[in-house]
């Protein structure tokens, strides 16, 4: 693109975005502050999933395309871009690895009380070892539950197999490829509750998923499992679940988000032992945040030059 500044094609973004993503764009474009009001842009670029309604795409009409940085894209109406001719590039595939593995972190750590132990070791009250305090729950051997087995659900249930677990799966069809690659059973959304020791959620947030954790679900498990949601946090109803752990109805709980997201600083959750919360760190891997950030900007270039994009949410 022309170096003239009154030539750069004007994109609207949620800054500030990360230096990998500045040093891509590198002065080729004019980043436009969110809540700017301006009569021209030409592409919008969302970082931290900001919302982006048919009432924003149609302040301009020469908009010609959304690049998001990640692949979920419910903060997006993809179905109103597209009608109106306005590709939505997401960045799928590579963040499968480092979700699945932020996962399993948060099953192990939920799982034998890591945080409670680690804050309990650095306390005044650890003062002699006793075998008999902070019994966990074990993980090799136990039985997994997945809700979701797209790819990142395939990547759990991978690494699973390493911990020698029963791996369970619920999804709007049934995988072969996960059956016969990695084992997996499928099972009724209500056998994977009440059988299930640790319960993952990687499903997209959709009108059938939103809120599919509630108050019925979480009675349907076992006192002793173990929720973890790295999908999204309007899936868990974060009241049921405030309930349900602080009545131990339930052994713990681990999400890496949440729905608000961050919840208010006063939220009961927050002042919870058995739940483990971390700030939407899913993909946050040097690697990974780059690859993301490579793929998103692919993306919007080749919309503000009129090609197809590599990585269309179709």
């Amino acid at each position: 693109m022309h170096s003239d500044t009154a030539t750069k094609a004007r994109v609207l973004a949620d800054l500030p975005v990360s230096d990998a993503v500045l040093d891509l764009i590198a002065g080729r474009v004019e980043l436009v502050p969110w809540d700017s009001a301006t009569d021209r842009i030409d592409a919008i670029y969302t970082y931290g999933h900001p919302t982006v309604d048919d009432a924003m795409l149609a302040r301009w009409p020469g908009l010609k395309v959304v690049s998001n940085f990640g692949v979920g894209v419910d903060h997006i109406d993809v179905k109103a871009a597209t009608q109106r001719g306005i590709p939505v590039g997401n960045t799928p595939g590579i963040l499968d690895g480092a979700t699945a593995d932020l996962a399993f972190s948060l099953m192990l750590a939920a799982g034998r009380r890591l945080v409670e132990g680690d804050r309990y070791a650095r306390g005044p009250d650890f003062l002699r070892f006793d075998p008999s305090f902070m019994l966990g729950r074990e993980i090799h051997g136990a039985t997994i539950g997945i809700f979701g087995m797209g790819r990142i659900g395939r990547q759990v249930a991978k690494r699973a197999r390493g911990f020698d677990m029963t791996v369970l799966y619920h999804n709007r069809t049934k995988s072969d490829e996960a059956e016969i690659a990695l084992g997996a059973r499928y099972a009724t959304r209500d056998e994977l509750l009440a059988n299930s020791d640790y319960i993952v959620l990687t499903v997209p947030l959709t009108a059938e998923t939103r809120g599919m954790i509630g108050r019925k679900e979480l009675a349907m498990m076992k006192p002793t499992a173990t929720l973890v949601n790295v999908a999204r946090g309007a899936v868990v109803d974060a009241m049921a679940l405030t309930e349900a752990l602080a009545a131990k109805r339930l052994h713990a709980a681990a999400l890496d988000v949440t729905d608000p997201e961050p919840l208010p600083r006063d939220h009961p959750l927050l002042k919870l032992n058995n739940i483990i919360i971390t700030p939407h760190l899913g993909s946050a891997t040097v690697e990974t945040r780059r690859k993301m950030a490579e793929m998103s900007v692919v993306n919007l270039f080749a919309g503000l030059e009129g090609q197809p994009l590599p990585y269309r949410v179709m």
